[in-house]
């Protein structure tokens, strides 16, 4: 399955993930008129402080398999795409209760109005409808920075991206990558990165 893989060590926080997948999910699709648009369109990737001081991290739904969200939701709102294997939300059947939003290990679902007004909650949906016409991902498409980076892991790993510690094999460098920074993170120490 191809999925959106993040360069930690990329990330300048400048946001523009945020605000193109913001654009994808208004009525108009339109970077001018989205912003008078009621409800006003929200992002579903969130750009937060990264584990080190001047870093940021582009947290969206991973579209867990199984999906915790999807296990918990009383009403059947959650549901996988059998196509494209990613985790939506159907808003019609949400009662707002935050069972998906307890289960979730990556706080990536929110809460926001839906067009009938009634608040639901909202997550990345893998912008399924630009993947049908073979387009990447909006938030993909308008990282400048090379953070996000859209494919399958074999390949990118194969291709080089993200670039692997220098003698590390593709499946254990990631490994090594996440176990720096979360001991960085544990020794508040930037250094071990």
């Amino acid at each position: 399955m191809q999925s959106v893989f993040v360069h930690m060590d990329r990330c300048i926080g400048c946001r523009q993930c945020e605000f193109a997948c913001a654009v994808e999910h208004s009525a108009s699709r339109d970077p001018v008129k989205a912003v008078y648009e009621q409800p006003l369109p929200h992002a579903r990737i969130r750009v937060e402080a990264g584990l080190f001081q001047n870093t940021s991290f582009p947290n969206r739904c991973r579209h867990c398999d199984p999906a915790p969200c999807q296990l918990a939701c009383p009403t059947g709102a959650v549901l996988r795409d059998a196509e494209l294997g990613l985790v939506q939300m159907r808003t019609s059947k949400c009662i707002s209760c935050a069972m998906c939003a307890m289960v979730c290990p990556f706080d990536a679902v929110t809460f926001h109005p839906a067009a009938n007004g009634r608040v639901v909650a909202t997550k990345c949906d893998g912008c399924v409808d630009r993947l049908r016409r073979d387009e990447p991902p909006a938030c993909v498409e308008a990282c400048k920075a090379g953070a996000l980076v859209y494919g399958e892991l074999n390949e990118l790993i194969r291709s080089g991206s993200p670039p692997m510690p220098v003698g590390v094999t593709a499946w254990h460098g990631w490994g090594q990558v996440a176990t720096r920074v979360a001991k960085g993170a544990t020794n508040g120490n930037a250094s071990s990165r």
